[in-house]
C-alpha cells in the first residue's frame, strides 16, 4: 500500500462532519487471482485476458468488492478505525478497475448521531481523479466511554 493515513482509531467524541481519511493502492494480478481465491468468484472477465478483450470492458477488470475493500479497510483501519462495527453499506460502480490502476478509496464523515454512537459515510474510490465507485456506509463507531 502507498500513501496511506496512520492506522489506530478515531472515537465519536473525536470526530467531525467533513473529517476524512484514504488508502492508495496499486491493484496487481496478484490481489485479482487472490480475491478470486477468497470469494470463489472466477468469472473469466477478471481472470482471462483473451475472454475479457471481447467484453465491453476490453480487457481484464478486477472484481468490483475488491475496489470496495479498499473502502472496507479505511474505516476498519481509519475512520473510525479499530473497533468500527459494519452496519450497511451503499455502492454504485461508475468505471472499471484494472490491473495496475492505482486506487485512491477515500472516506468522509457525513452526519454524527453520537446518543446512538452511529456514523454515515460518504465513500469514493478514484482512479486518476476519476470516480470509479461510489457509495455510503453506516458503522457503529467506538467510543471513549466504553474503553
Amino acid at each position: 500500500m502507498l500513501d496511506n493515513m496512520p492506522r489506530g482509531t478515531i472515537v465519536i467524541e473525536e470526530m467531525e462532519v467533513g473529517m476524512m481519511r484514504h488508502v492508495t493502492k496499486e491493484i496487481t494480478d496478484r490481489d485479482i487471482e487472490l480475491f478470486a481465491e477468497v470469494s470463489t468468484d472466477r468469472n473469466p472477465v477478471h481472470m482471462d485476458d483473451d475472454y475479457a478483450q471481447d467484453t465491453i470492458f476490453e480487457g481484464r477488470i478486477a472484481h468490483g468488492m475488491l475496489t470496495a475493500g479498499l473502502i472496507s479497510a479505511v474505516i476498519g483501519e481509519q475512520l473510525p478505525g479499530h473497533g468500527a462495527v459494519y452496519l450497511g453499506q451503499s455502492l454504485k460502480f461508475l468505471a472499471p478497475v484494472r490491473p495496475g490502476d492505482r486506487v485512491r478509496a477515500e472516506v468522509e464523515v457525513m452526519e454524527i448521531d453520537h446518543a446512538k454512537r452511529r456514523v454515515k459515510l460518504d465513500c469514493r474510490c478514484l482512479v486518476d481523479e476519476k470516480r470509479v465507485l461510489v457509495g455510503e456506509a453506516n458503522v457503529l463507531a467506538p467510543s471513549a466511554k466504553f474503553d
